[in-house]
């Protein structure tokens, strides 16, 4: 799924108009980046959270010319998935909201006979 289509979903979803949907969505994204920036955690109950990690300086290798290169410390954008979403992206059977299939709308790999 790419951004407009996510702006798609919310648009169709809300009822609202695709400029509307898009004006929530970018919010919601500046929020997110503008909390990472100042150092903060954020945690969306039943989906997940979002924090920084931060990454120790180390010689790296650039792989054309196999010269030492310092890489400098920097912080990196982590997500970790809630137990709730892995159970629902690892369980099939579970329909997700707004989801127009329901239990055993396709066949399950146990469910699919061998040939």
């Amino acid at each position: 799924m790419t951004k407009a289509d996510l702006i798609e979903e919310v648009s169709r979803v809300v009822e609202m108009t695709r400029k509307e949907s898009e004006v929530i969505v970018e919010a919601i994204f500046d929020s997110i980046v503008k909390s990472l920036r100042t150092g903060d955690k954020i945690e969306i109950r039943g989906f997940g959270s979002f924090r920084t990690r931060q990454r120790q300086p180390r010689i790296g290798r650039n792989p054309k010319t196999g010269a030492r290169v310092e890489v400098p410390a920097k912080k990196i954008p982590y997500f970790k998935p809630s137990k709730e979403l892995k159970d629902v992206v690892n369980n099939s059977n579970s329909p997700v909201q707004g989801d127009e299939s329901g239990p055993g709308s396709a066949p399950t790999p146990q469910q699919t006979p061998s040939l």
